[in-house]
């Protein structure tokens, strides 16, 4: 008899386990009180600081030394997992402030952090923690990268790829039978080409090389058109391609 494959991204209750499903409920919900809390009172202020003056931002960072690189890690790591943030602002900032050595190395920390906590939450709570961000036809989409075989390289090109939606896939990661370690090492990797692109940007900017600085972002900005249109073709392909199956 063939045992049935379980569908992750399907929303499979617990059997008679009330009392679990009541704490897990409670639980969820403190958890995005406490991100929108976050969100409010650091993460606003801290966005609207940096768009309306980066170098007051810049020195502001500077003066609260480790505090500085602590609070860089976390805006990052904020910006992942509210995952409606763009990042590269907050990675040109990073390389911006740090320069593009520290930078990298500081936005590749946030991002791994923000990264093995919502795969743990999604591990924990299935696909209702991923419908707080995105509606389930989107979450379905990607229900292609339940392919074991073929899982680690999707996986590793979709993060290469600039202008994915990688917030998105950090989440949708969580569904997929891939490994917590596997996941981060991919894309860590994967996420370094487009995170070394925006701070060195930010880095040249602040060094008064604004040309090259907008030279470099702008070679990013047209490979990532050039990505995003390739990725929705290959994506509608496989969409007719499964409705045709």
């Amino acid at each position: 008899m063939a045992i049935r494959k379980r569908d992750h991204f399907k929303d499979d209750q617990p059997e008679n386990i009330q009392r679990r499903k009541l704490i897990s409920i409670l639980a969820l919900v403190f958890l995005i009180l406490v991100f929108a809390l976050i969100s409010y009172f650091v993460g606003v202020p801290l966005v609207r600081q940096f768009t309306d003056s980066p170098e007051t931002f810049r020195d502001y960072i500077d003066d609260k030394g480790f505090f500085g690189q602590l609070l860089m890690i976390g805006i990052v790591a904020l910006q992942v997992v509210l995952a409606l943030l763009p990042g590269e602002p907050f990675e040109v900032g990073a390389g911006f402030i740090f320069g593009w050595v520290e930078g990298s190395i500081l936005c590749l920390i946030g991002m791994a952090a923000a990264s093995s906590l919502v795969y743990l939450c999604v591990k924990k709570w299935g696909v209702r923690m991923v419908e707080l961000f995105f509606p389930r036809e989107k979450i379905r989409s990607f229900s292609f990268l339940q392919n074991e075989k073929k899982l680690d390289l999707l996986v590793f090109i979709l993060f290469l790829i600039p202008g994915t939606p990688k917030d998105m896939l950090t989440y949708v990661i969580g569904l997929t039978p891939m490994k917590l370690g596997t996941f981060i090492g991919l894309t860590t990797l994967a996420r370094l080409p487009a995170l070394l692109a925006s701070t060195i940007s930010g880095s040249l900017a602040q060094s008064g090389r604004i040309e090259a600085a907008l030279i470099t972002y702008g070679i990013t900005l047209i490979l990532t058109i050039i990505c995003v249109i390739w990725y929705r073709k290959v994506s509608k392909a496989e969409k007719k391609e499964k409705e045709m199956n």
